[in-house]
C-alpha cells in the first residue's frame, strides 16, 4: 500500500522526489486509471505542491487532488516622458496596490511569447462609408504582420462588423486567407437585404438604422474573449457614436474587464458624414446574437454623444488607449504603435489574500518607483468566488 502522507525533503533532488511520488502512488499520471478503478488527476496545482515541498494527502476513496490559488494578472505598458516604450524594468521597479493595500508581486515577466487573441470590431454604419477602404487595407496589413503561426506560438483573430446589427464575419482563426476574406465583406448596410452576405455568423440586430458599438464590445468580450487564455485585445475602428445598443457603456466595459481584454480604440471620423440632418443613427429594438438579444433597449443614450470621449473611456478602463486618425498619424502608423505595445508588455501577478477576500470589483493602482515613467494598465478587476 502506498504511504498516505508523502512529505518531500528540500535537500534531496526534486526529480528523484517526483519519481518516488509517482511510484508510491501507483502510476500517478494525468488521465491514467489506477488499478483500484478510480481516476487520479495531476493538475498544475499538484505540480506546484510537489515542487515546493508541501505535504500531499492521497486517499483511496478521494483520488482527485486540486488546490485553487486566486491569482490576479495585470498586463502593463510603460513609457518615458517622451512617449517611448520602456522595456528594461524589473519586478522591483513596480509598486502595486489593491483597494489601497500594498501587494507583493509574485509573478513577473515580459510578455511577448504568450499566444495573442485579437478581435477587430469594425464600424460599418453609414457615417463610416467613406473610410471603410482605408480601414480594410490597414487592418489586413496589421493582422498579416502581427499574427504568429509557429510550433511555439499560435495567434488567432476574429472579425466583427457592427452597424444596425452586430455580426461575426470570421470566427477565431490563424488563417490569413480567411481573415482577408472577412475584411472583404465589410460594407455599409443595405436596407433592402437582411444580412451582410458571405458566410453566416452570430448576429444581433437593431430594428432600423443604428450603430451598436456597446453591443459589439459586450458580445466580443462575453462570447468570444472570455473563453480564451493568454493575452487578449480588441481593436475598435469607429467614430465612437452609439445608437441603438441594448447594452450600456458600463456593461460593455465590465464585460471586457471580466474577460481580461484590452480594448484599443481607433477614432476614424468622417467630419462630413454628419453634415445633414444630424446623422444617420436612430435608436432601435430587436434582438439576435447573444443572451440579451431580445427586448427593448434598457439604457438611455445621449442625443449628441462625444464619440472621442466614449472610445477614450472604454480604452482607459480596460488598460489600452485611444488613437485618432489624422494626416500626421495615418491608420497604418497607429497599427504600428499598437503592435509595438502588444509586443512589449509586462505581466505582473499577485495572489489574493484569503482572509481579506471580497468578491466584486477591485480598484488597483500600478506605478513605477521612477516618477517620470507612465504606466498604462487596467483600472481594476472583478474577483469571483
Amino acid at each position: 500500500m502506498p504511504d498516505r502522507h508523502i512529505v518531500f525533503d528540500h535537500e534531496t533532488d526534486m526529480r528523484q522526489d517526483f519519481a518516488r511520488c509517482c511510484k508510491n502512488a501507483r502510476r500517478l499520471a494525468i488521465g491514467v486509471r489506477l488499478p483500484q478503478g478510480g481516476w487520479l488527476l495531476l493538475s498544475l496545482s499538484m505540480v506546484f505542491l510537489l515542487s515546493t515541498g508541501m505535504p500531499v494527502w492521497s486517499q483511496k476513496q478521494e483520488p482527485t487532488i486540486s488546490v485553487h490559488v486566486k491569482v490576479v494578472n495585470v498586463l502593463a505598458t510603460v513609457r518615458d516622458k517622451n512617449g517611448a516604450v520602456v522595456r528594461n524594468l524589473t519586478k522591483d521597479d513596480f509598486v502595486l496596490e489593491d483597494e489601497g493595500q500594498p501587494q507583493t508581486i509574485k509573478y513577473f515577466t515580459q510578455e511577448s511569447d504568450l499566444p495573442l487573441t485579437l478581435g477587430l470590431l469594425v464600424d460599418t454604419s453609414l457615417s463610416q462609408r467613406r473610410v471603410l477602404d482605408q480601414e480594410r487595407s490597414a487592418s489586413y496589413g496589421f493582422l498579416d504582420q502581427m499574427l504568429r503561426d509557429t510550433p511555439e506560438t499560435k495567434d488567432t483573430a476574429f472579425v466583427i462588423h457592427f452597424d444596425r446589427e452586430v455580426e461575426l464575419l470570421q470566427d477565431l482563426t490563424s488563417s490569413r486567407q480567411k481573415l482577408e476574406a472577412a475584411l472583404g465583406l465589410l460594407q455599409t448596410p443595405d436596407f433592402t437585404r437582411t444580412s451582410t452576405g458571405g458566410q453566416p455568423g452570430r448576429r444581433r440586430r437593431s430594428g432600423g438604422a443604428g450603430t451598436l458599438l456597446y453591443d459589439a464590445v459586450y458580445l466580443a468580450s462575453n462570447e468570444l474573449m472570455k473563453k480564451q487564455q493568454g493575452r487578449k485585445a480588441l481593436i475598435i475602428l469607429s467614430d465612437g457614436v452609439d445608437t441603438g445598443s441594448k447594452e450600456s457603456i458600463e456593461s460593455a466595459i465590465e464585460s471586457a474587464q471580466r474577460s481580461e481584454t484590452l480594448v484599443f480604440s481607433i477614432l476614424f471620423k468622417d467630419d462630413d458624414a454628419y453634415g445633414h440632418a444630424g446623422g444617420f443613427g436612430f435608436p432601435g429594438g430587436g434582438g439576435g446574437m447573444g443572451r440579451h438579444g431580445r427586448g427593448q433597449r434598457r439604457f438611455p443614450q445621449e442625443s449628441h454623444p462625444d464619440g472621442k470621449k466614449i472610445l477614450e473611456n472604454i480604452s482607459k478602463e480596460t488598460g489600452a488607449r485611444l488613437f485618432e486618425v489624422s494626416k500626421k498619424q495615418p491608420i497604418g502608423e497607429i497599427y504600428r504603435q499598437i503592435e509595438e505595445e502588444l509586443r512589449n508588455q509586462y505581466s505582473i501577478g499577485f495572489t489574493l489574500d484569503k482572509s481579506a477576500f471580497r468578491a466584486g470589483y477591485h480598484k488597483i493602482h500600478l506605478a513605477t518607483k521612477q516618477k517620470e515613467l507612465t504606466v498604462q494598465t487596467r483600472s481594476g478587476y472583478y474577483a469571483e468566488r
